[in-house]
């Protein structure tokens, strides 16, 4: 009896290679595709039969692709891979409505291990557990009954090209109506599980594989300064702020109905409120926003293949350091200093492993004494980076409660997470006072400074949360952020540059590409790089009167 039992269980346990194939590929089809789910729903509105024959053709893709895997010690280890891969990447996806493509991969790879701890909630695991690990698990229980190895793959081919010409047969079945879908929705194929992070992630290695092999380039090797800047007996100081994840939505100096920015309010600067971002991301703004190129001639090979504007502004002569509260430089100062203080031992601005951004202004006040020469300083903040908000600005600085105090946003209501983010640019408006406050007590120098936001950030509007979505899609809270001038009396004498000209100007549409240009004229430097047609400061009486090759 007992015999006949076990026999039972055994034949149980035994399961054919492809027919686990299918039910795997099927149970990650129906469990980890919300998100695919509601955009097939929109996309094929009014066609539900012809959607039906899709999703069944991309289930029949998904299988024959991973049926060359269907091989002995390997098929069982790649399924559970893709159960949890999947699982991770559509708690995220069915979350917080991030999409995975390639730049989505990308900040996952330069994420470092300070930031991406955040991301883990206590949700999150549970999801992973129950959805990925479990069924993983369930993986190993059963008995593979591979045929011998020749049989094997003659029978995994056979599968493969039975599976592909089945895409394609319903795929034909209406091809026009199918290609249009797939052009205008490119969401749909960035949101299916398991193939979305897969294919991205290949086309990620395939970005960094072909600009291993460009020749670095060279730009501004005429870089100079222009003869008022080099007459004069004071050192130049600019500061180049970059912000983190603020948008314009939530700055009071724009439209925004809370008073976000009381101390920015009282100074005599320039807001900027109508300017686009690169990216969505700082893994794809920050470095084309110090490049010459515009977003839409832009690429990480063209970045990564040639200097940026810190490299020509050197060569001009300046003393140019980075100074990074964040998760780095992304290389932009590999030929330049750079100073890493996020892990610093300060126990006035430090706490819970990560430094708030005052420790940048305190900074900026221990080199003041020692400049001599022409200095640019860029410091990049960590300023509104999420999901912790809360860890971002001082407790005793909390003004709008209740506010969230997790990264899990599952344990806080909208209201909460708003106020936690708004309570993060509040501060970034005490910093940025502070900051000048300090220089404008500066009597041995020439200052001004700069501040630029990477990108914006999405607070539930939509059902969208974080930052990251796909730049065709991006809603205008990811996109829009807030630029900030500021001019010291000294360096508007020097330049002959009117505030009063670029508050008139203010509302006029600019972007990260007016960047490059505009800290070139901020500097004095002269180079067939620069535009001035670019440049903000170009039309309000700069002297850097360079004309545009």
């Amino acid at each position: 009896m007992s015999s006949f039992k076990y026999y039972i269980k055994w034949q149980v346990r035994s399961v054919h290679p492809l027919i686990l194939i299918v039910i795997s590929v099927a149970v990650i089809f129906a469990l980890h595709n919300v998100t695919f789910w509601t955009i097939w729903a929109d996309a094929f509105k009014g066609a539900e039969i012809r959607g039906v024959i899709f999703a069944v053709a991309l289930l029949l893709l998904c299988c024959g692709l991973v049926s060359i895997f269907a091989m002995k010690r390997i098929l069982q280890p790649f399924i559970a891979f893709l159960f949890i891969l999947s699982s991770v990447t559509s708690y995220y996806m069915d979350q917080l409505g991030v999409i995975i493509d390639r730049e989505m991969i990308q900040n996952v790879v330069t994420t470092t291990l300070m930031e991406g701890k955040h991301l883990v909630t206590r949700s999150f695991l549970i999801w992973v557990g129950v959805s990925g690990i479990l069924p993983s698990i369930l993986v190993f229980y059963f008995k593979i009954d591979h045929p011998k190895f020749f049989y094997s793959i003659l029978q995994n081919i056979a599968f493969f090209m039975l599976c592909l010409l089945g895409t394609i047969l319903l795929v034909a079945t209406d091809i026009k109506g199918n290609s249009s879908v797939l052009r205008l929705r490119i969401d749909l194929k960035s949101s299916f599980q398991p193939l979305a992070p897969i294919t991205e992630s290949f086309l990620y290695l395939a970005m960094i594989t072909r600009s291993a092999t460009l020749k670095f380039q060279e730009i501004g090797s005429d870089a100079t300064l222009i003869s008022n800047f080099k007459k004069q007996e004071k050192p130049i100081l600019t500061v180049v702020v970059v912000g983190e994840t603020a948008r314009s939505q939530s700055f009071s100096l724009g439209n925004y109905s809370r008073p976000t920015n009381p101390k920015l309010a009282n100074e005599d600067i320039v807001y900027y409120d109508n300017v686009s971002s690169c990216g969505t991301s700082t893994a794809v703004s920050l470095p084309c926003m110090f490049s010459k190129f515009e977003r839409s001639n832009y690429s990480y090979e063209k970045g990564t293949s040639q200097e940026n504007v810190l490299d020509v502004i050197q060569r001009a002569g300046y003393h140019v350091e980075w100074i990074d509260n964040n998760t780095g430089d992304k290389g932009l100062a590999a030929r330049a200093k750079y100073t890493q203080v996020t892990y610093a031992n300060d126990t006035k601005f430090c706490g819970e492993g990560e430094c708030l951004d005052g420790i940048l202004v305190q900074e900026v006040a221990k080199r003041l004494p020692e400049i001599k020469n022409n200095t640019l300083l860029v410091l990049h903040q960590i300023g509104s980076h999420g999901p912790s908000y809360y860890l971002r600005y001082p407790r005793a600085l909390e003004k709008f409660k209740p506010a969230c105090q997790t990264s899990n946003f599952f344990d806080c209501t909208k209201e909460e997470i708003i106020n936690a983010y708004d309570n993060s640019i509040a501060y970034t408006d005490k910093v940025t006072a502070d900051l000048i406050a300090l220089l404008k007590k500066q009597n041995h120098i020439n200052t001004s400074m700069i501040y630029i936001s990477d990108h914006g950030e999405s607070l539930g509007e939509n059902g969208l949360y974080l930052h990251g979505t796909p730049y065709f899609m991006a809603p205008k809270e990811q996109t829009k952020v807030p630029m900030i001038v500021w001019l010291s009396d000294t360096y508007q004498g020097l330049t002959g540059i009117k505030p009063e000209c670029l508050k008139a100007n203010s509302m006029q549409e600019y972007s990260h590409a007016n960047l490059f240009h505009s800290l070139l004229g901020m500097a004095g430097v002269q180079t067939v790089e620069y535009k001035p047609s670019l440049d903000i400061f170009n039309p309000c009486g700069n002297k850097a009167n360079v004309k545009e090759d």
